[in-house]
């Protein structure tokens, strides 16, 4: 073998020395990020606390806790059934991006509101804010750690 052929064949060995330790580091950073997710199931992005509820359901002082999409209204099949004559069937969804929470008013035939604020489209909610369907109105308060 002469040194170029030699040359060569290192330098191919230290290529794939180098691509076998990069997918190594990348399957480190899968594995530490499947383990952290696989921790944060337990963990509440947010809580509703219920301020009024002429109605009944939810009764009022009752905390329910937010998943990362969750919807409102009066039918069974929402997250959070609100029991009011005034609130639609899919009334309103929550949705968490990033670090802030989102309200959606989905076409309700009484509207859904945000510190007394008809909601048009989708509107910030900062914690703190009251979320208005129907007769009911919600709080949104941080979750307990």
């Amino acid at each position: 073998m002469d040194g170029i052929s030699l040359s060569l064949w290192l330098l191919r060995l230290l290529f794939l020395l180098f691509l076998y330790l990069f997918l190594l580091a990348v399957v480190r950073v899968l594995v530490r990020d499947l383990r952290a997710a696989s921790r944060e199931p337990e963990a509440e992005l947010g809580r509703l606390q219920v301020v009024a509820s002429p109605g009944g359901e939810p009764r009022a002082g009752t905390v329910l806790a937010l998943d990362a999409i969750t919807t409102l209204g009066r039918d069974v099949n929402n997250t959070i059934v609100v029991d009011d004559q005034f609130a639609s069937s899919d009334h309103a969804v929550l949705t968490f991006r990033g670090r802030t929470w989102y309200v959606e008013d989905l076409e309700s035939t009484n509207g859904t509101y945000v510190n007394g604020t008809p909601v048009d489209g989708v509107s910030p909610l900062g914690y703190g804010d009251e979320l208005q369907i129907g007769q009911v109105r919600l709080r949104l308060d941080r979750a307990r750690r």
